[in-house]
């Protein structure tokens, strides 16, 4: 697909473009409404291909959680292994469509390897995600971050309040939820390990009151993500802040989601092993 239409999209869901003017736009690339139509089809995403592990298979368990507190009730998605144990817990944060089917599978990933792992709603605030993904993104624009950050400070009190949990949490976001990592880190210093996913950089000023190792993944074809990174970079590193930083030549913003036409399998499942590798660093050792 012409990195134009990508470059476009990325600008229609998170800039908020008007469809209208989307579409317009595509059509001078594509030559008609209706090609232009059906590549916003072909790009939006299809939670057909969501489930890599089962929702109810014999490995997991896994619940629909609430979590009350002075940020009203924020839901969530948990998953943690059959066992006794008590686990690291980690926190995952959707991208600008909330906690959809594919953010619940990479929950579910992440309990596979472990962990106690809770997918938080971060729409809670509006009573929830919606199903549809574009009624979703239209009421995520409405999302504060201060609002976010009140929702995932709640859950890491869930977390240290369950008996199933141990004192070593992490978070892992993608896209908004990758810039919202970098937020939590600063809001939430008990937090050991931090993963963000072609997230943009935090206000920079707050970044010494990090104390979480972090691991950082950008997209090589994500000018507006990437454009934050020298910045950020710099930040950590006069703050002392323990990361490490990949980007991945060729992948596009999102590469990580196989529900997206975005997907790179080569870049995602090398990020992946990165990720397990660091969580375990972090968070087992």
């Amino acid at each position: 697909m012409d990195q134009q239409i990508i470059d476009l999209y990325d600008d229609f869901t998170h800039r908020h473009l008007d469809r209208r003017l989307f579409l317009e736009r595509v059509a001078g690339l594509v030559g008609t409404s209706a090609a232009a139509a059906a590549l916003m089809a072909s790009l939006r995403s299809n939670y057909a291909l969501a489930e890599t592990v089962r929702a109810n298979g014999p490995r997991l368990v896994t619940a629909r959680v609430v979590m009350p507190g002075s940020a009203g009730a924020v839901k969530g998605y948990l998953a943690r292994p059959k066992s006794e144990a008590r686990l690291p817990g980690i926190i995952v944060i959707h991208q600008n469509r909330g906690l959809n089917p594919h953010i619940e599978d990479v929950t579910r990933r992440i309990a596979l390897e472990n962990y106690v792992a809770l997918g938080v709603d971060c729409m809670s605030v509006f009573g929830g995600t919606p199903p549809d993904e574009d009624a979703a993104m239209a009421e995520f624009a409405k999302l504060k971050p201060d609002m976010a950050i009140a929702e995932l400070l709640q859950a890491v009190s869930f977390f240290q309040a369950r008996p199933d949990v141990n004192s070593r949490l992490g978070a892992i976001g993608f896209c908004w939820g990758g810039g919202m990592v970098n937020r939590l880190v600063e809001a939430a210093p008990e937090l050991k390990a931090g993963v963000a996913f072609y997230g943009v950089a935090p206000p920079l000023d707050q970044v010494p009151k990090i104390k979480a190792a972090l691991l950082l993944h950008y997209a090589g074809l994500d000018r507006r993500v990437g454009a934050t990174r020298p910045a950020y970079e710099a930040a950590l590193k006069a703050a002392g802040v323990d990361f490490a930083s990949y980007t991945y030549a060729g992948a596009n913003h999102a590469f990580f989601d196989n529900t997206t036409a975005r997907y790179d399998a080569k870049a995602a499942t090398l990020a992946w092993e990165r990720t397990k590798a660091f969580l375990a660093e972090h968070l087992r050792s």
